[in-house]
């Protein structure tokens, strides 16, 4: 019987019960498994009790802390680390046995994640490579903190990265991010998260922060570029010609289209905001 790797899995989820009982029944070689609810209506409460993991329920009352750093806070972990994951993001073995061989002597305090995009039911081999510093020693930080003032309904950090004492590695094998809920989920959930980036890229301009040392290079480059009108263009380029994304065809082609997209949104939001504001 193989040895639990000494981390506890979070799951944010609400209304998560077509890609909840895949994530979980992947999680069997952790020591712990912790599924944070958010009120769902569906069946996501009876799939996480059914699988053994712990459920705790939360409801954001649009203040500071929102659900990744509420729990960090109350939560009362058992193991070193703590390993936040989606509900639509999949482990495999190779990914477990890279984390036995690496977690007991890393010197690390975290590890960013790499992921293969599922897109219009095809595995994107190609174009740009998501990935999320999303495992991390218990106690080595928390994600950043934004007084949003309700930008959105988004209730769990999305665009937030931990901030952590100490240095951080990469994990070689990739999760499956795989969202088994449609284009129009897509389309609605990154509707929402461009409304956010629109007002956290102007506050971010109007309080000289766009160099902030809490912000990670990707972070800095994206707020000093998003709203640009040459963007989105310079994007889908990058992500369809340069990072190959051709090779992963039709479904290539619309990842890349309607990426290209998410980002003119933002900037057409940022316009609309300032011209309200003035």
């Amino acid at each position: 019987m193989m040895t639990p790797l000494p981390v506890t899995v979070v799951v944010p989820v609400r209304n998560e019960e077509r890609n909840l009982p895949q994530c979980l029944a992947r999680l069997r070689r952790f020591a712990h498994v912790v599924v944070v609810d958010s009120g769902s209506t569906d069946k996501t409460p009876e799939i996480a009790r059914a699988a053994g993991a712990q459920l705790v329920n939360f409801a954001w009352n649009g203040q500071f802390p929102k659900k990744r750093n509420w729990l960090l806070r109350t939560h009362t972990f058992t193991t070193p680390w703590v390993f936040f994951l989606d509900a639509d993001e999949f482990v495999d073995d190779a990914f477990c046995d890279e984390l036995a061989a690496t977690l007991p002597t890393t010197p690390h305090a975290g590890f960013w994640i790499q992921y293969h995009t599922w897109f219009l039911g095809k595995k994107l081999l190609h174009g740009d490579v998501n990935r999320k510093l999303a495992l991390f020693r218990v106690g080595s930080g928390e994600y950043e903190r934004i007084d949003e003032e309700r930008w959105s309904n988004l209730d769990m950090e999305i665009h937030e990265h931990p901030v952590l004492n100490g240095s951080t590695g990469q994990i070689s094998a990739r999760l499956d991010h795989c969202d088994d809920r449609g284009l129009e989920h897509w389309l609605r959930k990154h509707n929402d998260y461009s409304s956010w980036e629109a007002r956290r890229a102007l506050a971010l301009r109007a309080r000289g922060q766009l160099n902030d040392p809490a912000l990670t290079q990707r972070q800095r480059r994206k707020y000093r570029m998003v709203g640009k009108w040459w963007l989105p263009a310079v994007y889908f380029l990058d992500n369809y010609v340069r990072r190959g994304g051709i090779l992963d065809g039709y479904a290539g082609f619309a990842y890349a289209y309607l990426k290209a997209c998410y980002f003119w949104e933002i900037g057409v939001k940022m316009r609309e905001l300032r011209s309200s504001t003035s």
